[in-house]
């Protein structure tokens, strides 16, 4: 028996086990973690596919004596907290396009492809339908169409732009200014007389600021004619 020490899901973990013990049991035997899935034991059908350092691999064929201590081994139990949120991206996107039936390959899937999304921004590339080609993952459901679907939903959530924050508010015009609110609200309210007093305005004016229901600018404008 030998100790190994090494990181799992932001927690440093210490096990006793033989060194050439595969980290796909210690994960699931000693640790609890039963996400990563176990298929072939021959980095095949990768159903227990997880993070090392960011990158994914298989722990069906890596020894645990392999292990750094300073190496952070991340599962489907802990990708929502290496985004810092409630679901990664990816696993939004599975859920939005209900990506599962069995489910047991999801795990994998889903770290595989978190992998590569992050992979892509980095190589500051787009995803393509050739990278997911590449991933070989066995799925036995067959849900191939829906698992592209969420991979490409998945990097367009990820890749898009930060919102802009929406601008300031428009200045309130002159006469909101120049007057309580209760007295500018009063003056919306109040009916415009048919016939308008002398004032000198351009009588054209007249109908084209009735027609646009400026009341209170046409008040505003005879008030100020008339004093």
């Amino acid at each position: 028996m030998a100790t190994h020490t090494f990181n799992v899901n932001g927690a440093p973990v210490t096990v006793d086990t033989e060194p050439q013990v595969r980290l796909l049991w210690v994960l699931r035997d000693l640790l609890g973690i039963t996400g990563p899935k176990y298929g072939c034991g021959l980095s095949v059908c990768q159903a227990c596919t997880s993070h090392v350092n960011g990158v994914a691999f298989n722990p069906c064929s890596v020894p645990v004596g392999e292990l750094r201590p300073d190496d952070e081994i991340t599962t489907i139990e802990g990708l929502a907290a290496s985004v810092g949120a409630p679901l990664h991206p990816v696993q939004q996107a599975w859920l939005d396009h209900d990506v599962a039936q069995c489910g047991f390959c999801q795990p994998g899937q889903i770290m595989a492809v978190s992998a590569l999304i992050a992979r892509c921004v980095e190589e500051g590339r787009a995803l393509t339908t050739a990278d997911l080609d590449a991933l070989e993952i066995v799925c036995r459901c067959g849900t191939y169409p829906r698992i592209r679907a969420a991979a490409f939903a998945a990097y367009e959530a990820i890749t898009a732009p930060a919102p802009v924050a929406s601008a300031a508010p428009a200045v309130a015009p002159e006469v909101a200014r120049s007057a309580p609110a209760e007295v500018v609200a009063a003056e919306v309210a109040a009916p415009v007389p048919a016939t308008l007093p002398t004032t000198g305005i351009d009588s054209t004016l007249v109908p084209a600021a009735l027609a646009a229901g400026a009341a209170v600018a046409i008040r505003t404008a005879v008030r100020a004619a008339s004093t």
